[in-house]
């Protein structure tokens, strides 16, 4: 019996109600030792760019190029895709059909390949301003940092596309969505990054 009651608490520990009485979603725990060395490798690569960018600025040539306007309407494609992620996460959450939380992850996928194809737009709008690889260092800087972004993007549509299979499967449930979570976790971080990086070039 009272081995009974010590099952039962922990099954009841592992399922927390939120407040509208449907079951919470999980923490991912920690998280694993792949995402935490991969996270860490980007934001290093980033900041050493970062660096590079803090000192070429000093030089005599450095001259800020007008960024295409459809830089800013791309961060807002990317930011709807986030947002489609997190609306599958909720539909997990509240155990509603996986039709539902796969039409949230479908979108989520077709707008960061919708952000990757604004990305190339981008630069044939940059070339067509004048603005070349080999005769401008900021120029050099976006189309350099853009692309380097635009590799990580493709490896997050990678992982929403395995999501997104996963989840029509049924893989995912109230209880159990860690897959979903850290593709959630890599695909918000990718989003921050593209921030950082436009911010960046808009005022250097």
């Amino acid at each position: 019996m009272i081995g009974m009651e010590k099952t039962t608490h922990r099954m009841s520990d592992s399922v927390q109600i939120d407040r509208g009485g449907e079951p919470a979603l999980p923490s991912a725990g920690p998280h694993p030792m792949g995402m935490m060395v991969l996270l860490s490798t980007v934001t290093m690569l980033f900041a050493a760019f970062t660096a590079a960018i803090l000192v070429r600025r000093t030089g005599m040539d450095w001259v800020q190029e007008p960024l295409p306007w459809i830089v800013w309407a791309n961060t807002l494609v990317l930011l709807a895709s986030s947002f489609s992620l997190e609306a599958a996460r909720k539909s997990v959450r509240r155990e509603r059909p996986v039709s539902v939380s796969g039409n949230w992850l479908g979108a989520a996928t077709l707008l960061g390949i919708l952000f990757l194809v604004g990305q190339v737009t981008g630069w044939k709008m940059f070339a067509a301003q004048g603005v070349f690889l080999h005769e401008s260092p900021h120029g050099a800087f976006y189309y350099m940092l853009s692309a380097v972004h635009g590799l990580h993007v493709l490896g997050g549509i990678g992982a929403l596309i395995w999501t997104y299979r996963r989840t029509l499967a049924g893989a995912y449930s109230a209880t159990q969505s860690v897959g979903l979570v850290h593709t959630a976790i890599y695909w918000h971080f990718v989003g921050v990054v593209w921030i950082y990086l436009l911010v960046l070039l808009a005022t250097l």
